[in-house]
């Protein structure tokens, strides 16, 4: 497993800083966010540091994502008040990602305002058919390149 010394979830990993795990095994840890933005609200993170999601090779994205289903069951699971799941990713400072080790938001959802949201602006007014294409086609190219 590759570790950063400066990095607090390699840091909780190795459970020098205190946290509550929810799961673990040799591939993940899942621990509650200090922040529960619901109650529940898990982390899931790779045992291995890897900075976000480009950094992932197919056998790392196997073994962490197929473990995130078990987890989020058992989130729900715990609670017969959870109606719904969001399960959040984010990739880049830009992407609102705030510690540069990869990990995914488990958030149980127990009524619809809760204190989170997420918002997605509708700009297909802005793409014509052919303007979808041609994004399609240039992300479509990158797998030939592989």
């Amino acid at each position: 497993m590759a570790y950063d010394a400066d990095c607090i979830f390699c840091k909780i990993i190795r459970n020098e800083i205190p946290n509550t795990v929810v799961y673990e095994d040799d591939v993940v840890k899942a621990f509650l966010d200090i922040t529960q933005v619901t109650p529940g609200h898990t982390l899931v993170v790779p045992k291995t540091h890897v900075a976000d999601i480009f950094g992932y090779d197919a056998d790392l994205a196997a073994a962490v994502f197929s473990r995130i289903p078990k987890i989020a069951q058992a989130i729900k699971a715990s609670d017969p008040a959870i109606i719904g799941m969001n399960i959040v990713n984010n990739n880049g400072k830009v992407a609102y990602q705030s510690v540069l080790h990869s990990h995914f938001h488990l958030i149980p959802r127990y009524q619809p305002t809760e204190g989170f949201a997420m918002t997605f602006t509708d700009n297909s007014a802005d793409y014509t058919p052919e303007q979808l294409q041609q994004v399609a086609a240039k992300i479509s190219a990158q797998f030939s390149a592989e």
